[in-house]
């Protein structure tokens, strides 16, 4: 299980203390200082089966500088949102979780960071 967030973001801290809490294992990544790319994008969108627009931070003051309240969001534009995630990362949702089943989840609710958990096998040894 891997989780993408940022330490500053109170629901981040609280998916990893409900992640240690059940003693799952875990990776961090703290993705403002090692960003996703493009590539890594795609796959945790489509983990997520998600479109990049549903994780985008759109009230962030870097999504109004670029206008992304006004992009289409359509097939068309897709690889347009995934780069401008890919160089403005802090537009990423948080934190997003990867389960070991081969899924993700957004986890900003207890219930999502708890179904992470229970998609990888339920309780491990922590490695926070």
């Amino acid at each position: 299980m891997e989780i993408w967030l940022n330490p500053a973001c109170s629901k981040c801290r609280s998916a990893v203390e409900i992640l240690d809490e059940a003693g799952a294992h875990y990776t961090v990544r703290r993705y403002l200082e090692d960003p996703p790319d493009a590539d890594d994008l795609r796959g945790a969108l489509t983990r997520l089966s998600l479109e990049p627009w549903d994780i985008t931070r759109t009230q962030e003051t870097e999504a109004k500088e670029l206008g992304l309240g006004e992009w289409e969001r359509t097939d068309a534009a897709r690889e347009r949102w995934i780069a401008a995630l890919a160089a403005h990362p802090r537009l990423i949702q948080r934190p997003i979780i990867t389960a070991d089943d081969g899924s993700a989840l957004v986890g900003r609710s207890e219930d999502a960071v708890r179904e992470a958990v229970a998609r990888t096998g339920g309780e491990e040894t922590s490695n926070g």
